[in-house]
This record gives structure tokens, C-alpha cells and sequence, in this order.
């Protein structure tokens, strides 16, 4: 038996010599030849990509005709993850307190090396998390969880390369922008490629796959963007160190105004060139003392951002924090009805996430409006919250 890992990183004549003698020693087994043979690999082997000499993609072909049967390893179940997590108990005496199993398996659903480094961080790569009579609680593994995302180890830095991909592009830009309800014919090809990566999930439907790849990924994609943005945290801060967002806004509007397509125009994925964008510029000054969770409104032509703003330099998140909800929308119908159905949007965020503090943007990408006509500064009254809404 002869296992093959990482076997779709072969490209052009290797890889087609490679499948050529598999299938030409087929006839001779088992006595001259290997009884099995596993090509193991994040793709299928149909969908290896060989390029001819003008460049062009060839697929199929006698010399994949050697598969039997494909396997797909899937993302653990919770009863997996408890027992993973409670062999590190039983090797240690380490507990985990209640809701920890939730939160890993919510964090990951279920990404058998997502589950692994967020219990390795906390467990061993955190001086807190090395005292084996502390119990490894929902606080640790969230900071876990941010470490992760910021240092971002070779299998999440290896996102990047797989988001440089033209049918990544295709599935996670649409997912991004939130353009799918304007046209659903995503190539089924292209869906599945990127479902069998481990990027998105189909069901109930489409969806990047967890809470943390929903973090890499714009944060990915905004890197180098982040880091050519004139803007510092200190000028936004308050002397009661609270951040200043009317302020913060207002900037990021002029912004746009003076840079927003040519910055836009910067990013693979022009469609959610503008949310990218704002969640660069915002990244940007949260970065010394901040987080952003991030959500899609799959349909709704939203995205939900959540700023969290640590007001303890002791405590940090465990202290005292500010928390601000930011809803992207991308003007449809009427002005005024996107920003009805965007003040009931935020206003539910608000309430979800526990905070008074929240506004509404609205980009205007018709591309005959005048600028003059796009922008726009007001607040709003619905129900119990006074909403600021900018327009741009």
C-alpha cells in the first residue's frame, strides 16, 4: 500500500507521469505492482489542473482515469471535539469549563486543524493556559482565538494563496459583495472546488464556513491595503479613551470620496471593493487595542461589523469595553427604503450584541450620481436607539 500526501501540489508533466505509471502498473497487481494506492490531497483527482504549452487549463483525460473510489475526510462533530479535548484532560488533569466545547466547536464547526490550534494555543502556547490546575474557560480560548487570527500559522496564511485563485474569486467575492441575489449561477464546478477547500459551507446555505475563516479572509485580503492607509488610532481616540466614531466616519467618508475607487479598484475582488475597503480603514485604527467580528447578510445586501474597543489597559477584554455595531449596506430600490430596511437591521444587531452605540453606511455604486448626491450625514430615531447613518 503506497500513500501519497499533498499529491495535488504536483502540476504538468510530473503529475502526469505520476498517474501514467499508477495506471500502467494496474494490470500487475498484486505480485508486480501495489495492491493500493492513496492520492491524498485537498482536491479531487478530477479537478487536477494541467497546463498545455499555450497555457491553457487541461482536465480529465486517460490519465485520471484511475480512481475507484474519492473520500472526503469531514470536519469533526461536537461529540468529536469533547473527545478530543478530553484526552488532553485525562492527560493533564487540565478541565475545561462548561461552554468551552461550544465555543471551540462554534469557532470551527468542526475544522479538524482549527480544533487542534485553538486547544494547542490556549493549552501550551499561553503562559495562562500552561498552569494545569487552571480550568481553560470561554475568556483564554477567545484570546486564543485572536492570537491565531493575528499570527495567522501556515494553514491560515495558506488562505491567501487559495483566495489569489480565479474560482475562489468567483464564490468568495459573490459571498463577500453579497451580489447572489442579483444572480445565482455560481458554476457548480467552481462551488464545489471551493466547498471541498474548506472555504464555504452550502447548507443551509452559502456561507464561509466558520467564524474564524470569516475573520482571516477580509483580513487577509486587506493586509497590505491596512498598512498604506494614512490614519492613526490617536487621533481618534477621546480623553476618556473611548474611540471617537462620528469622527472616525466622517474621515473614512472624505476618504472615499477622494480615494475610494482607486483604493477599491486595488483588491481581486472589485465586487466587495468597497467593503473591503471600510474594513481596512477600520482594522486599521482598532488594530492597538481592538477587534472587529464580522458577519454577511447572505441575500440582504449587508454587512455586520462589530467593534469591540478595550477601555482597561489591565484587564483588557475582560474589563471594561466598548462596543459599536457598523452595518454596511449597498444601496437598492430608494435611498430612504435602504435605510429603513438598514435602521431594523442595525437596531437588531444592537440588540443582539448588548450595545446603544451603532450605525448605519450606505454605498452608493450607481456610477451617474454625482458625488454631492451620495453623501449624506444624519441620525435617526428607531425604537429605543438614535442611529447615525452615513452615506457615501
Amino acid at each position: 500500500m503506497l500513500l501519497l500526501d499533498e499529491v495535488d501540489s504536483l502540476v504538468g508533466d510530473t503529475l502526469i507521469s505520476l498517474l501514467r505509471q499508477i495506471r500502467a502498473g494496474y494490470p500487475d497487481r498484486p505480485h508486480a505492482f501495489l495492491q493500493t494506492v492513496l492520492l491524498c490531497g485537498v482536491r479531487d483527482v478530477w479537478d487536477y489542473r494541467i497546463h498545455d504549452g499555450d497555457n491553457q487549463i487541461i482536465t480529465g483525460g486517460s490519465a485520471f482515469n484511475i480512481k475507484s473510489k474519492s473520500l472526503r475526510l469531514g470536519n469533526f462533530s461536537h461529540e468529536d471535539v469533547a473527545l478530543l479535548y478530553a484526552q488532553h484532560t485525562e492527560a493533564t488533569g487540565q478541565i475545561f469549563e462548561g461552554g468551552a466545547i461550544n465555543y471551540v466547536f462554534e469557532q470551527t464547526a468542526g475544522q479538524p486543524w482549527l480544533v487542534n490550534a485553538l486547544g494547542y494555543e490556549a493549552c501550551f502556547e499561553m503562559e495562562a493556559g500552561r498552569d494545569r490546575t487552571r480550568l481553560i474557560g470561554l475568556a483564554l480560548l477567545a484570546d486564543a482565538r485572536e492570537r491565531l487570527i493575528e499570527r495567522r500559522d501556515t494553514h491560515l496564511d495558506q488562505l491567501g494563496d487559495k483566495l489569489k485563485e480565479a474560482r475562489v474569486q468567483r464564490v468568495i467575492g459573490r459571498v463577500l459583495a453579497d451580489t447572489l441575489a442579483e444572480d445565482t449561477t455560481i458554476p457548480e464546478d467552481d462551488l464545489q472546488y471551493v466547498e471541498d477547500l474548506g472555504l464555504v459551507r452550502t447548507r443551509p446555505q452559502l456561507a464561509i464556513a466558520n467564524p474564524i475563516y470569516r475573520e482571516v479572509i477580509p483580513r487577509t485580503l486587506t493586509w497590505t491595503t491596512q498598512v498604506l492607509i494614512p490614519q492613526e488610532t490617536a487621533w481618534y481616540v477621546k480623553e476618556n479613551g473611548r474611540l471617537d466614531l462620528p469622527k472616525l466616519l466622517d474621515a473614512f467618508q472624505q476618504f472615499f470620496r477622494e480615494n475610494g475607487d482607486s483604493w477599491a479598484n486595488r483588491f481581486d475582488y472589485k465586487e466587495a471593493g468597497p467593503q473591503l475597503l471600510m474594513q481596512a480603514f477600520l482594522q486599521r485604527i482598532v488594530n492597538s487595542g481592538g477587534r472587529i467580528d464580522r458577519e454577511y447578510g447572505l441575500g440582504r445586501r449587508r454587512t455586520d461589523l462589530l467593534m469591540q474597543w478595550s477601555l482597561d489597559a489591565d484587564q483588557g477584554f475582560h474589563g471594561r469595553v466598548q462596543r459599536v455595531v457598523i452595518e454596511l449596506k449597498l444601496l437598492h430600490k430608494s435611498l430612504e427604503t435602504t435605510i429603513k430596511e438598514g435602521l431594523a437591521q442595525t437596531a437588531d444587531y444592537m440588540d443582539r450584541v448588548g450595545t446603544d452605540e451603532g450605525y448605519l453606511v450606505v454605498f452608493d455604486r450607481t456610477p451617474e450620481v454625482p458625488w454631492k448626491a451620495k453623501i449624506l450625514v444624519r441620525q435617526e430615531q428607531y425604537g429605543e436607539h438614535r442611529i447615525g447613518i452615513w452615506g457615501m
